[in-house]
């Protein structure tokens, strides 16, 4: 076993799951802006299949009385939410957060309650919404930067058109008062190939960004819709969170029933014999003594066990790490343990990041067949708060196939997680290695 710890957070050196500073791009100067002027041209032509797809369901819709309109109804509804997430994941790649789908589960059934399950989804006309304002507003933000581009390019190379052209065509650039003669004229226009240039180079990204803005307005859940969803989580979480309790209770009850319980009830029976037997045969009394005495010491190790799977002596003792370190120990599996935290935590996020890591070497050291294990552990920050997020990754090189869908270990661990708004997610191809990455937002002492 091997550990690695860090009290305090290395200065300079970005955390991981933080944001880069406010205004820093992920590419800078002209690559970005030719990158930018490809996605404009990009979605100038998706604002035109935009347009087609808004022809195509008023069309469904407005045939709907006939039967083939449900299906070309449906159809087109699947179209228009591919083409809303595209843009959807072009916003968060612009804005550097997630723009969520709004989108209410689809019953089950036939075509006819779908379709109305989906036409009294607010999200769908919100779509469509969304399809009319794109092929407007489309033309003031990407399409405006690609226009300015255009006429950059345009007037750089306007002698070399004036002269390839015939002369009734670009003689007139600004009007019949302006006039051009010949090529040397021509190069008057020239210096407007710059200031276009300059105008699209300055403001590409702003528009780019102000598109972004416009696709979330429309397209992300409303506030009501992010309520009604997290109050559906929250009430999830709580009910799974009590049956999690009432299973933990059960297995309490269930050990000390049949663990310690049991061998106290022996020792008892025990004692009273030897107490009968006391006067009549010694030799025997002290044969009963010494069992009983081996029932205390094992009964004692079970409710050591037992208080040890409640909550762990050496977590309140010595916190997450030193815990972690104890588990690593034990662990039949050599096991790299790596920390970074800035101190303790509170305890109810203490101890639910350590039966989830304990719960998930338990599996490792059960179905991976791994050769080595390690844990890392790490909290980051949010920029100016004690808040922030406690992240734990355990990794090891067995044989893959791991599925928080696949059995009850990760399932479990999800559900305990859960209760704290925490996340699980598994990186686990077959024939590995395996990557079991857990998330809990907490805050640092």
């Amino acid at each position: 076993m091997t550990h690695t710890g860090e009290r305090h957070f290395p200065r300079g050196t970005p955390q991981s799951g933080e944001r880069p500073a406010p205004g820093v791009a992920p590419r800078a100067g002209l690559a970005q802006r030719v990158s930018l002027l490809g996605w404009s041209l990009v979605l100038l032509l998706g604002a035109a299949l935009g347009f087609g797809l808004l022809t195509l369901w008023i069309t469904s819709v407005t045939v709907v009385v006939l039967w083939v309109g449900i299906p070309l109804t449906l159809l087109s509804t699947v179209l228009v939410r591919w083409f809303a997430d595209l843009h959807r994941q072009w916003a968060a790649d612009r804005l550097g957060e997630p723009v969520a789908r709004p989108y209410l589960p689809t019953p089950d059934g036939g075509w006819p309650m779908r379709l109305w399950a989906i036409l009294r989804d607010p999200a769908t006309w919100r779509d469509w919404a969304w399809l009319v304002a794109n092929s407007i507003t489309g033309w003031f933000t990407y399409g405006l930067s690609f226009l300015f581009f255009l006429c950059g390019v345009f007037y750089l190379s306007y002698p070399l058109l004036f002269a390839l052209t015939p002369p009734q065509v670009f003689r007139t650039p600004l009007g019949n008062g302006f006039r051009l003669h010949s090529v040397q004229e021509s190069f008057a226009m020239v210096p407007l190939g710059p200031v276009f240039l300059l105008l699209w180079y300055t403001t590409a990204e702003r528009l780019a960004h102000l598109n972004a803005l416009v696709i979330r307005s429309l397209l992300a859940p409303t506030a009501q819709a992010q309520l009604r969803a997290r109050v559906a989580q929250l009430a999830a979480s709580r009910a799974e969170t009590v049956d999690t309790q009432a299973g933990e209770l059960r297995r309490i009850e269930r050990d000390l029933h049949d663990g310690a319980q049991a061998r106290l009830v022996s020792l008892g029976m025990s004692l009273g014999l030897a107490e009968q037997l006391l006067p009549d045969d010694p030799q025997a009394v002290q044969q009963l003594l010494a069992e009983a005495r081996a029932s205390t010491s094992s009964a004692l190790a079970e409710l050591r066990d037992l208080v040890r799977g409640i909550h762990p002596p050496v977590l309140a003792d010595r916190g997450l790490d030193g815990a972690l370190q104890a588990l690593a120990l034990a662990n039949p599996i050599p096991t790299t343990v790596v920390t970074r935290l800035p101190g303790r935590l509170p305890a109810p996020v203490e101890s639910a990041a350590y039966f989830a890591v304990a719960e998930a070497l338990a599996n490792a050291i059960k179905h991976a067949q791994a050769r080595h294990i390690q844990i890392t552990v790490e909290f980051t920050p949010h920029p100016g708060t004690t808040a922030g997020l406690l992240t734990m990754r355990v990794s090891d090189d067995g044989r893959g196939g791991a599925r928080p869908d696949g059995g009850t270990g990760l399932r479990g661990i999800a559900r305990r997680l859960a209760a704290f708004d925490g996340t699980l997610t598994a990186d686990s191809p077959p024939g590995g290695p395996t990557e079991i990455r857990m998330s809990l937002p907490c805050a640092s002492s």
